[in-house]
Protein backbone atom coordinates (compact mmCIF):
# COMPACT_ATOMS: atom_id res chain seq x y z
CA UNK A 1 0.00 0.00 0.00
CA UNK A 2 3.32 2.30 -0.03
CA UNK A 3 2.56 2.51 -3.73
CA UNK A 4 0.54 5.85 -4.56
CA UNK A 5 -2.60 4.76 -6.58
CA UNK A 6 -2.91 1.41 -4.77
CA UNK A 7 -5.26 1.38 -1.91
CA UNK A 8 -6.52 -1.31 0.88
CA UNK A 9 -8.73 -3.11 -1.98
CA UNK A 10 -6.36 -3.66 -4.37
CA UNK A 11 -3.74 -4.64 -2.11
CA UNK A 12 -6.11 -7.23 -0.49
CA UNK A 13 -7.09 -8.25 -4.23
CA UNK A 14 -3.54 -8.74 -5.13
CA UNK A 15 -2.14 -10.60 -2.15
CA UNK A 16 -4.92 -12.87 -2.32
CA UNK A 17 -5.94 -13.98 -5.76
CA UNK A 18 -2.76 -13.34 -6.88
CA UNK A 19 -0.45 -15.86 -4.63
CA UNK A 20 2.92 -15.81 -7.62
CA UNK A 21 2.96 -12.22 -7.06
CA UNK A 22 6.95 -11.85 -6.72
CA UNK A 23 7.86 -15.33 -7.60
CA UNK A 24 7.29 -15.15 -11.49
CA UNK A 25 8.94 -13.17 -14.26
CA UNK A 26 7.18 -9.97 -15.60
CA UNK A 27 5.77 -11.22 -18.46
CA UNK A 28 4.37 -14.75 -17.19
CA UNK A 29 2.87 -12.53 -14.06
CA UNK A 30 1.14 -10.05 -16.81
CA UNK A 31 -0.26 -13.19 -19.13
CA UNK A 32 -1.21 -14.61 -15.67
CA UNK A 33 -3.71 -11.31 -14.78
CA UNK A 34 -4.21 -10.76 -18.68
CA UNK A 35 -2.24 -7.82 -19.33
CA UNK A 36 -0.01 -8.73 -21.57
CA UNK A 37 -1.21 -8.24 -25.21
CA UNK A 38 -1.69 -11.22 -28.19
CA UNK A 39 -1.50 -10.86 -31.49
CA UNK A 40 -3.67 -12.21 -34.36
CA UNK A 41 -1.25 -12.30 -37.52
CA UNK A 42 -1.09 -14.69 -39.87
CA UNK A 43 0.88 -14.56 -43.06
CA UNK A 44 0.65 -10.86 -44.38
CA UNK A 45 -1.69 -10.31 -42.02
CA UNK A 46 -1.85 -8.30 -39.13
CA UNK A 47 -4.69 -8.23 -36.58
CA UNK A 48 -5.20 -6.48 -33.83
CA UNK A 49 -3.68 -6.94 -30.58
CA UNK A 50 -5.72 -8.30 -27.77
CA UNK A 51 -5.81 -9.21 -24.26
CA UNK A 52 -7.56 -12.55 -23.35
CA UNK A 53 -8.14 -14.59 -20.47
CA UNK A 54 -6.66 -14.06 -16.99
CA UNK A 55 -8.11 -13.28 -13.35
CA UNK A 56 -10.56 -10.50 -14.22
CA UNK A 57 -11.29 -9.43 -10.73
CA UNK A 58 -7.00 -8.49 -10.28
CA UNK A 59 -7.32 -7.04 -13.80
CA UNK A 60 -9.83 -4.91 -13.23
CA UNK A 61 -8.58 -3.84 -9.56
CA UNK A 62 -5.45 -2.75 -11.48
CA UNK A 63 -7.40 -0.76 -14.07
CA UNK A 64 -8.96 0.86 -11.34
CA UNK A 65 -5.62 1.66 -9.37
CA UNK A 66 -4.23 3.07 -12.48
CA UNK A 67 -7.11 5.66 -13.15
CA UNK A 68 -5.80 6.59 -9.62
CA UNK A 69 -2.22 6.46 -10.05
CA UNK A 70 -2.52 8.65 -13.01
CA UNK A 71 -3.76 11.49 -10.70
CA UNK A 72 -1.60 10.79 -7.66
CA UNK A 73 1.72 8.71 -8.64
CA UNK A 74 4.21 11.02 -10.50
CA UNK A 75 6.11 8.19 -12.18
CA UNK A 76 2.83 6.48 -13.28
CA UNK A 77 1.74 10.02 -14.37
CA UNK A 78 4.61 11.48 -15.98
CA UNK A 79 4.39 7.64 -18.13
CA UNK A 80 0.85 8.49 -18.75
CA UNK A 81 1.11 11.52 -20.49
CA UNK A 82 4.23 10.37 -22.16
CA UNK A 83 2.10 7.88 -24.16
CA UNK A 84 -0.90 10.36 -24.50
CA UNK A 85 1.60 12.40 -26.46
CA UNK A 86 3.10 9.56 -28.74
CA UNK A 87 -0.17 9.38 -30.08
CA UNK A 88 -1.79 6.27 -27.73
CA UNK A 89 -5.60 5.95 -26.88
CA UNK A 90 -6.30 6.82 -23.45
CA UNK A 91 -7.47 3.22 -22.35
CA UNK A 92 -4.03 2.02 -24.05
CA UNK A 93 -2.61 4.11 -22.08
CA UNK A 94 -4.04 3.21 -18.62
CA UNK A 95 -3.85 -0.14 -19.72
CA UNK A 96 -0.15 0.35 -19.93
CA UNK A 97 -0.02 2.06 -16.85
CA UNK A 98 -1.93 -0.87 -14.83
CA UNK A 99 0.76 -3.20 -16.29
CA UNK A 100 3.91 -0.67 -14.92
CA UNK A 101 1.99 -1.13 -11.58
CA UNK A 102 1.66 -4.85 -11.57
CA UNK A 103 5.55 -5.13 -12.47
CA UNK A 104 6.27 -2.65 -10.01
CA UNK A 105 3.74 -4.41 -7.01
CA UNK A 106 5.78 -7.63 -8.50
CA UNK A 107 9.61 -6.34 -7.76
CA UNK A 108 8.53 -4.51 -4.57
CA UNK A 109 6.67 -8.43 -3.04
CA UNK A 110 10.12 -10.13 -4.47
CA UNK A 111 12.47 -7.85 -3.36
CA UNK A 112 10.49 -7.09 -0.13
CA UNK A 113 11.08 -3.35 -0.34
CA UNK A 114 8.59 -0.43 -0.16
CA UNK A 115 7.79 1.75 -3.25
CA UNK A 116 10.40 4.21 -3.85
CA UNK A 117 9.73 6.81 -6.56
CA UNK A 118 13.06 7.51 -8.12
CA UNK A 119 13.98 3.43 -8.87
CA UNK A 120 10.43 3.21 -10.62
Amino acid sequence: MSVPGVGRVVATVSVSTLPELGQLSSKKLSSLVGLAPFNRDSGKLRGKRRMVGGRAIVRSALYMSALVAVQHNPVIAAFYQKLLKAGKAKKVALIACAHKLLNSLNAMVKHQQPWRELAS
